[in-house]
């Protein structure tokens, strides 16, 4: 993994690679974890002092499914401002519930709850694997990943026969996945050990009927406490397109941002006198008001850290936040060719002609026209192309973690991200150029000279 910045066809192959090994937030951080290690970044463990900042010193610390990661450039002081690049690592989806085994007219299910707002026909009549994180009764975490083992088997057209004119979806009935058979001893827990224990994740041949055989290999059922795992669709991401210009996978929102913030940190040297952060926290999707989320303490902690390691007073800190800027990247809306009513008449952004500026009068995005000249200014000196997102009146926009990191921390925020179709389905869509576009406008963001704001001219 080298000089992906300047050649798209590698960043895309890459990004393909890391949406594999993320199949939740847990696989999204560990492998984020992975990558920084290898190249030269520290880690810190939350529970034990840290070395003071240096000129070019990195590192990142892991928590849960989120990861903040860190690099200073070269005459870094007390009052150094930093150049924060906010992302999230969840999607939407289901996640398993405690004791979920269940049976029903023959066929053995697993229990999932909601998570987030998917776009639930999406996800009916795929091949779906589970993955996260089991914690035994030691504290021991340990990830899992299972292969296509379970299904949402949709209502066959011939016992609805209005399902192509109305489908309704019970979020309790409708969507509890199968898994195989009853009478076949099935146990999703004893599938996830299985899969901990490098077990087969689908048994096929004899083995097929036989229970499951944990208790000769490490991680049992009994050892268990809990876990934190959701269903994932296991369809691999592909370019398609009649140019291979398209991209389709699951998990483009917002795995689109995360990885293009991870490229531009490891490939762009921080401004002088900067501090380049990368923070990819988790539960956007369901406002996060958590521990790992944006509304939770996590990058404040990391920065009030560093800032001590730089021996700052409270006046060296309150300057440097001053002069600091965030770049929230999260996945935005394409105009739909088959529902363009659905946008606004005039701002039409098109896959393709580059990442977003996401604008909102009521702030559900952060950004200001102090936020959009910061934007065009590093993407004109990355050569990227960009484009404007504003929502019609009448179809109110979601929001991301730009105000809210903005309101915890008191730093500009401008809102920015890769235009998609499908978003929240199972198996989203993008632009080759504009997956590309963003990494590269993120390495400008955090190269680039510091932009000053806020002063006016009479």
């Amino acid at each position: 993994m080298s000089d992906l910045l300047n050649h798209r066809d590698d960043y895309i192959r890459e990004f393909a690679g890391f949406l594999s090994t993320s199949p939740s937030s847990y696989h999204a951080a560990r492998a984020l974890a992975e990558t920084l290690a290898i190249a030269g970044f520290v880690a810190h463990d939350e529970t034990e002092p840290w070395t003071p900042t240096g000129d070019r010193s990195r590192g990142f610390v892991l928590r849960d499914g989120a990861l903040i990661a860190w690099r200073a450039g070269v005459s870094i002081n007390a009052a150094s401002p930093v150049r924060v690049l906010g992302a999230h690592t969840d999607s939407p989806g289901f996640v398993l519930k405690p004791g979920s085994d269940s049976v029903s007219d023959g066929w053995a299910q697993a229990g999932v709850e909601v998570y987030g707002g998917p776009l639930i026909n999406s996800w009916l009549d795929r091949d779906l694997g589970f993955a996260g994180r089991l914690v035994t009764r030691d504290g021991v975490e340990h990830l899992v990943r299972t292969g296509a083992v379970a299904r949402i088997p949709q209502l066959a057209i011939h016992l609805d026969r209005s399902a192509n004119d109305e489908l309704k979806l019970d979020r309790q009935r409708h969507v509890q996945p199968v898994l195989g058979s009853a009478g076949e001893d099935l146990s999703v827990l004893a599938l996830l050990c299985d899969a901990v224990n490098g077990e087969r994740a689908v048994p096929t041949g004899r083995a097929a009927r036989e229970p499951y055989n944990t208790e000769k290999h490490g991680i049992r059922p009994s050892s268990v406490a809990a876990a934190d795992v959701r269903l994932y669709d296991t369809q691999k991401a592909q370019r398609i397109g009649a140019t291979g210009e398209l991209f389709a996978a699951g998990r483009l929102d917002n795995l689109s941002s995360v990885f293009a913030g991870l490229i531009a940190m490891l490939e762009s040297e921080p401004a002088a006198g900067t501090i380049s952060v990368f923070a990819a926290f988790d539960h956007e999707e369901v406002g996060s008001e958590t521990r790992s989320g944006a509304s939770g303490p996590f990058l404040e902690d990391v920065l009030h850290r560093l800032r001590e390691g730089l021996g700052a007073s409270r006046d060296e800190a309150a300057r440097a936040m001053a002069m600091s800027w965030c770049l929230s990247a999260d996945a935005g809306h394409s105009v739909h060719p088959n529902y363009p009513e659905r946008h606004d008449p005039q701002i039409r952004p098109v896959a393709g002609n580059g990442p977003m500026l996401k604008v909102n009068a009521n702030q559900r995005y952060a950004s200001d026209a102090h936020g959009a000249a910061q934007w065009h200014r590093i993407c004109a000196a990355a050569d990227v192309l960009t484009q404007t997102f504003v929502s019609n009146n009448t179809v109110p926009c979601g929001s991301t973690i730009g105000p809210l990191t903005a309101t915890r921390l008191g730093i500009r925020t401008v809102d920015v991200g890769v235009p998609l179709l499908s978003m929240h389905s199972a198996r989203e869509l993008a632009h080759v150029d504009d997956l590309h576009g963003l990494a590269r406008a993120i390495g400008s963001f955090f190269a680039e000279e510091p932009y000053l704001s806020g002063r006016t001219v009479r």
